[in-house]
């Protein structure tokens, strides 16, 4: 790409690598008619009303599990191309405060079609993430990467 060249940006999106008091991770297992499994962060698109994308994951994190976390931090993010431009996911770090599955608000659960949305906890400590079908592929080989220093950084430090 040459020096002054203009990159259109298609969809930003705000993911959250969130770890609970026993330094699971906290994923959302989604199930989709004739299609296997597959398991996600927590997290969405930014709007117009997110002043920043951490605010627009504060905001999915409430909708889809009606949870509160702490301590974010931006830990990587990556792209895809897409017709309407450069698709962006900003992968954020946090800690789960509260979350109460009643408090859960989003669209998407008010709409059967779309598949299951299951709350899935799942250790860094073993090799539980390897035997998953996490997506995207780079938030999982990311995570594989780095799980002691994201144990770390979340406050599990002996």
């Amino acid at each position: 790409m040459s020096a002054g060249a203009v990159v259109k940006v298609g969809r930003r999106g705000a993911r959250g690598i969130v770890i609970d008091d026993e330094g699971r991770l906290v994923l959302i297992k989604r199930t989709k008619p004739g299609q296997d499994p597959y398991w996600t962060s927590p997290g969405g698109g930014v709007e117009e009303s997110d002043a920043t994308v951490e605010d627009a994951l504060r905001r999915e994190l409430a909708e889809e599990l009606g949870a509160t976390a702490g301590g974010y931090q931006q830990v990587f993010f990556a792209s895809d191309p897409t017709d309407a431009g450069v698709a962006i996911q900003y992968f954020f770090l946090a800690r789960l405060r509260s979350l109460n599955l009643t408090e859960q608000y989003g669209s998407e659960f008010s709409k059967p079609e779309r598949g299951g949305y299951d709350l899935d906890y799942v250790p860094l400590t073993d090799d539980s993430l390897g035997a998953i079908d996490l997506k995207p592929v780079e938030l999982k080989e990311f995570v594989l990467a780095n799980r002691e220093a994201l144990l770390a950084e979340a406050g599990f430090t002996a």
